[in-house]
């Protein structure tokens, strides 16, 4: 029985992984597009310049001109740039469905260009945390209440990973073991996700909570000894 356990287990965790990868593919996909967007704004600026230039004694186009480029840019600021094209593929996609959901989001994120890291555990870990951030804070009837905060850094050579969200009440437990709000019975698939591949990558996950606020830290070393 352990043995099929064993077999079938990582039967899913492949499928997992394959399942991933391809959506972490089209997330990078989607930023870069972004980041060509922002480019050709760059390179289209003196030519709105030259319009704006052209519609100066006309003060009712002008500023439906500016309101126009006023949206485009807007779009393009609420990008976050980590300064690692996997991590922001990660963060603006789940942040945008985050968001979408009236869920107020405070994020700051500094990542290294290239990490040690699989992408396809950082989309576990990050992808994971925020879903059930997203899960916890949707489950709150007045959106005013609603938050959640993201901050990732590195600390003393490692990536530390930190989202803290608003919830109804207090989380339930097992002994030291969080449950997940869907399963009574026992931790969430996500939770164990998170657990497992931070331990494979030799890290550390700590969760604290208190009444109405959750909050998961996760420590992964950048370097592999």
């Amino acid at each position: 029985m352990k043995l099929f356990d064993l077999i079938f287990g990582r039967a899913i965790d492949r499928r997992i992984a394959a399942w991933q990868s391809d959506l972490i593919q089209r997330h990078i996909d989607e930023v870069q597009n972004i980041y060509r967007t922002m480019r050709g704004w760059r390179h289209d600026y003196h030519g709105h310049i030259q319009t704006m230039l052209a519609l100066a004694d006309r003060p009712e186009e002008i500023r439906a001109y500016l309101l126009s480029l006023n949206h485009d840019l807007t779009t393009v600021d609420t990008v976050l740039k980590t300064g690692n094209i996997m991590v922001d593929a990660i963060l603006n996609s789940k942040l945008s469905l985050i968001k979408s959901r009236d869920i107020a989001v405070n994020a700051r994120a500094t990542v290294p260009a290239e990490l040690d890291i699989p992408v396809v555990d950082l989309c576990v870990i990050i992808g994971n945390l925020l879903d059930n951030a997203m899960e916890a804070c949707s489950a709150i009837p007045d959106p005013a209440d609603r938050f959640i905060r993201v901050y990732i850094d590195v600390l003393r050579q490692q990536l530390y990973i930190s989202v803290t969200n608003s919830a109804l009440g207090r989380a339930k437990k097992s002994g030291r073991v969080y449950l997940s709000a869907k399963r009574e019975t026992g931790a969430g698939f996500g939770l164990m996700r998170i657990d497992r591949v931070v331990e494979r990558n030799g890290g550390y996950v700590n969760r604290q909570d208190e009444e109405g606020v959750f909050a998961t830290e996760v420590m992964l070393p950048l370097t592999k000894e």
